[in-house]
Formats: structure tokens, sequence, C-alpha cells
């Protein structure tokens, strides 16, 4: 099989939870301090060797777009400045990483979405999907390690997170077989089940490398209670046919379609900064 190089990255959602301001800002583009979400969705899969990426979006989502393209006048005007600093944060995108936007047409679940990017995936290939809601602060590149074990046990891999039982029944939930350190076979995805029902503590979060069958199955697979098609529904037929792995996620995970988590996420970004530290923890002694 080939080397992993094309990544999925659905952003064709609506963002309610973060109206009035998704009116006209892509939540993907909302940012952690001053990086939007989806650039470090996109760092991340570079970093894991990713040439390709594979955009879902929709109609009102061309300011993603934007973002990846170089600006040379902007560039020009910062150099004749001597402002490098500024320069540097230009290159939002190396030259060499091929983007493509493709319409989603509506917004029909996460099984949809991915489903698009079927022309765009070769018979022998494997893929990465990033759902770049999940923030990640890891020492270890977490969709790394994931196309580390996908490309050994040639099989779709996904990410998983201990979950506490309050928020277990937000998640599908795996049934592990025996971990082999940090990766098991899945027997099992259970969709939000109550904590009393759940087969782990392990919920599937926003990191996935999928082989080209999913397509096939994605095509099979029936609208849920909500309009919608999920991907949990393909994995679950992927685990019987040809086999399925979760890999734990090594690292901190902020769950940023929610205003709780992205909110924490900048806490979390701005307590690595000297002097954001100060003058947040300043500022939260000076509330009651």
């Amino acid at each position: 099989m080939k080397k992993i190089t094309k990544a999925v990255f659905p952003v064709g959602g609506m963002g309610t939870r973060f109206l009035p301001a998704t009116k006209s800002i892509p939540k993907e583009l909302l940012p952690i301090i001053d990086k939007p979400l989806i650039q470090y969705a996109v760092e991340e899969a570079i970093d894991a060797g990713i040439e390709t990426l594979i955009f879902i979006t929709s109609a009102s989502k061309h300011a993603i777009s934007d973002h990846f393209d170089p600006m040379p006048d902007l560039r020009a005007k910062f150099m004749a400045q001597n402002k490098s600093h500024l320069v540097d944060k230009l290159d939002t995108l190396p030259l060499e990483i091929q983007r493509v936007f493709i319409p989603q047409g509506a917004p029909l679940g996460l099984g949809h979405a991915v489903l698009q990017a079927e022309a765009m995936i070769g018979a022998d290939e494997m893929f990465a999907v990033i759902l770049a809601d999940d923030f990640i602060q890891a020492e270890v590149n977490p969709l790394k390690r994931l196309v580390a074990v996908a490309e050994m046990k040639q099989s779709a891999t996904i990410s998983v997170e201990a979950v506490s039982d309050d928020r277990i029944s937000s998640y599908g939930v795996i049934q592990p077989s025996e971990w082999q350190g940090d990766f098991t076979q899945v027997t099992d995805i259970i969709e939000k089940p109550d904590a009393h029902a759940a087969p782990s503590n392990y919920g599937v979060i926003g990191r996935y490398v999928l082989p080209q069958s999913v397509f096939a199955v994605l095509r099979q697979t029936k609208m849920d209670k909500n309009s919608e098609y999920q991907l949990t529904d393909a994995l679950n037929e992927l685990m019987r046919s040809s086999g399925l792995q979760a890999v734990k996620l090594a690292g901190q995970r902020f769950d940023c379609g929610s205003q709780s988590g992205f909110v924490m996420a900048n806490l979390h970004v701005a307590m690595q900064n000297a002097g954001l530290k100060a003058q947040v923890l300043a500022y939260l002694s000076s509330c009651k």
C-alpha cells in the first residue's frame, strides 16, 4: 500500500454554537490566541507526512482558502519595513503542499463529508481525516502515531481518548481487545452510550486513518434519526470486514466545537507565553 500522503478536513459545518461570529467567520478560522484552529490541524498533518490537503467545504467558507493563499504584496511591504517577524507569520502553508477544495453541498454529517473526497483517493490508498475542532497539544504528533499504526496493520485506525463518565454519552465509545502498548484492535463501537452501558471509557476523537474501501461502505450507509450519515456506522462495518485499530491519544485535547473547550484551549496556550501568562493570572486573581 502507498504511503499515506492525503488528509481530508471536513470544514463544511455551520458552527451554530459560535453564532453570531460564524455568520461571516468559519469556525475553523477562530483563533487560539493568534493562530486559527485549521492552521494547527494543517501543521499537524504536514508534520505527519501529508502532502495533499482536501478541504470538504461550503460556499460560505472561502475565507479558509484565503487564509492559506500567499500574499506577495504584504510580504514585500513587511520586507521593506524590516519586519521579518511578520513575514514569518504569512507563511501559513509551504508552497509544495497541494490544496483541494470540494463542496459538500449540504451539511449531512461527517460520513457524508468524507464521502465527497472519494475522487481524490486512489484504489490502493489510505488517507487521514482530521477534525480541526479537536485542538490537540502533545509532545508526539498524534496523527503521526496513527499513521504508523495504520501502515503497520494495514487497516482503518482511529484515535481514542479516556473520558470521564459524565462526558461518555457524547462520544462513540469503543470495545477494545487486548491493549498492545498504546493501540488495540476494536471489537465494537457504541454511539453515545449511557455511562453504565459503555463498553469502556475510551471515546473516539477527531483523528482517523481510513482505507479507500470506506467509500463503498459510506455509499451504503443510511441516514440516522437526525438525517445525517455517520462515519461511526462505516467504522463498524470496516471493523467487521477488514479490522479496526484504536490508538490512545498521548496529549491534551480541547473540544473547540464547544465554547468552554475553546476558552480553555486559549487559556492553555496563553499559559505557555510568559507575558500572557502573567497578565492572565493577574486578571484571574482579581476575579471574584
